[in-house]
């Protein structure tokens, strides 16, 4: 399997936060995910999960009190700001009503106490997660606009109070009535502050993620470089109580497919923050992410002026005026004696830097478009290669393949079957052929089959390759942990294009290496028996053949010998000889 079930993402989610505590209604066995995030991303914190253990008395009579006991103890012994209660395949079995639970212990709990809304029967665990930070971030929104709402109320009820006393004292003196003032547009309902400077939310970087955190820091130097602000980074290291200020960034940023994506659509719904859902992977789709951002902020600045031009011309009327200071105000205030840069003027700046960057990065910086001119890429040309992973990484590294580096994909494919529609109009015209599976060994057999050069794909692929003799270089989870190197090693951005250049050129080479290895008596001196998948060869090598065998180079020794086999038993050949092997040439030139 290349993804858990529902509950491994809702927990990826929820030891993302800061401060946030999961709870899931599982047998002992389904603790593992504790281990394996402690081990992989080196926390020196437990991790914040706790299982609530079904056991044979729970079978026996329920779970009774025995998950909001376990809800009380965490909130007294860990004072978390939330407490995450994760359903799991157990409990939907046993037809637990958790939402009870939840809503139980909410009454007694200091902490907010929250029910991940995903059903384990539908959705995996990429799935899983995109909900539950939609859910949390649309929980905590909500929850902040109801209390804005209930304070501008007792505020407001307040001022008519004394308003009116005010008023009789006036008529009671015989003055005229005074006229009420409006309320500061920082306290009226419907009032969206934004930050001065252009800024930018990042949404879907949590831990388990194939090189998240390395991505995340290059997307901040790549910001900071256009002259974008980084206003908040969700769930990773982020807070519960700062997901009230995510409407004051400007637009927000989905790096990958996978998780993100419902967040986005639903401030996008709610409050008109434009989303990039462009992956920066490579030179061509990084200037195409910066370009998108280019094209909000053109479109940020032409609104802005729209909201200045109004602002001077002045109302005629208090009226007038209290709708015109119900625009976006700044939260950033100038400083004393000198006027702030309008917001048009600011975001028309920094779309023209971005422009300049992209013809500066791409022409004269960029080690990458270097290398694609370079002799070393150009003997890549017309390699056949298969990609595989997830659907963010495996389109993006299909098309960085085929567009940048001129190697033919034979086939690219992706686990996730949920986007697949996304997965092949993203891919069309880059590869051969398409495969969309979540079995594993329908992508060896399939490797098998077409025999490539390279293959990138995840730590499976890298499996098969190992047993086909073929190289592999890892660019999606499922990941080990050599995907969490202590070095800098993005995937996104400029800089992440180089890294990816590095590892496209080392998997090609790699087969060569243990050739020359070979020849000065390296390590890679034993007999090759057998690399294919399949088993069911009965095929007997005569000892001439095996000799000349050992005469073929090692880098594809692996493939004649298979491709022998295989003519010997598509022939009704039990033991091969030498003219079995020539005879097999000759075939394979022929259909060539």
């Amino acid at each position: 399997m290349y993804q858990g079930p529902a509950h491994l993402g809702t927990l990826r989610v929820a030891s993302s936060f800061k401060n946030v505590h999961a709870i899931m209604h599982a047998p002992l066995g389904d603790d593992y995910f504790n281990v394996m995030r402690s081990m992989l991303e080196r926390e020196r914190d437990f991790t914040p999960v706790t299982t609530s253990i079904v056991d044979r008395h729970v079978l026996a009579r329920g779970s009774q009190d025995k998950v909001i006991e376990n809800i009380l103890r965490k909130d007294k012994e860990e004072e978390p700001d939330l407490i995450l209660l994760t359903p799991t395949c157990t409990s939907s079995i046993l037809q637990e009503d958790l939402q009870n639970f939840a809503d139980r212990a909410a009454l007694e709990s200091k902490s907010d106490v929250l029910l991940a809304d995903v059903n384990h029967y539908r959705v995996n665990e990429l799935q899983a997660a995109d909900r539950t930070l939609e859910q949390v971030i649309r929980f905590y929104l909500e929850k902040a606009h109801t209390m804005d709402h209930d304070q501008r109320s007792r505020e407001g009820e307040a001022a008519r109070k004394v308003h009116e006393a005010a008023r009789k004292v006036h008529v009671g003196a015989g003055e005229s009535s005074p006229h009420s003032v409006p309320p500061s547009p920082e306290r009226r309902a419907g009032v969206l502050s934004k930050t001065t400077k252009p800024s930018a939310n990042i949404l879907g970087i949590f831990t388990l993620g194939f090189h998240h955190q390395h991505d995340c820091r290059e997307l901040k130097r790549l910001l900071h470089e256009i002259g974008v602000d980084t206003h908040l980074v969700l769930p990773e290291g982020g807070s519960v109580h700062d997901i009230k200020r995510l409407p004051e960034a400007w637009f927000n940023i989905v790096p990958y497919r996978e998780i993100g994506c419902m967040a986005a659509q639903y401030l996008e719904q709610q409050y008109e923050m434009p989303y990039v859902s462009i992956t920066p992977m490579g030179v061509l789709d990084t200037s195409a992410f910066l370009r998108q951002i280019q094209k909000i902020l053109t479109q940020v600045g032409a609104r802005a002026t729209c909201d200045e031009v109004v602002a001077c011309e002045g109302p005629a009327h208090p009226d007038s005026l209290e709708a015109t200071r119900d625009t976006m105000t700044m939260t950033e205030g100038p400083s004393p004696g000198a006027s702030p840069a309008p917001r048009s003027a600011l975001a028309t700046s920094c779309a023209a830097t971005i422009q300049t960057y992209i013809e500066t990065q791409t022409r004269f910086v960029s080690e990458a478009s270097w290398f694609s001119r370079s002799i070393d890429c150009q003997n890549l040309t017309g390699k056949r290669t298969v990609v595989f992973g997830d659907a963010t990484h495996a389109a993006s590294m299909t098309r960085i393949l085929a567009r940048e580096m001129g190697i033919r994909v034979v086939c690219a494919g992706t686990y996730c079957k949920h986007d697949s529609d996304w997965f092949r109009e993203q891919v069309q015209g880059y590869c051969d052929s398409v495969l969309i599976t979540d079995d594993h060994t329908q992508v060896g057999d399939m490797i098998a089959r077409i025999e490539p050069a390279a293959i990138f794909g995840t730590q499976m692929e890298r499996h098969t390759g190992k047993r086909l003799g073929i190289p592999c270089g890892v660019i999606s989870a499922p990941v080990h942990i050599q995907n969490f190197p202590l070095g800098y090693r993005p995937f996104v951005g400029y800089e992440g294009t180089n890294n990816i250049c590095d590892l496209v050129y080392n998997s090609f080479t790699l087969g060569m290496e243990d050739h020359l290895l070979e020849i000065f008596g390296g390590h890679d001196t034993k007999t090759v028996l057998t690399k294919g998948l399949s088993t069911d060869t009965n095929c007997a090598w005569t000892p001439e053949a095996m000799k000349e065998l050992q005469k073929v180079p090692g880098f594809v020794r692996g493939k004649v010998k298979r491709s022998t086999e295989k003519y010997a038993r598509e022939n009704s050949i039990s033991l091969i000889g030498v003219e079995t092997m020539y005879a097999a040439k000759e075939a394979a030139t022929v259909n060539v």
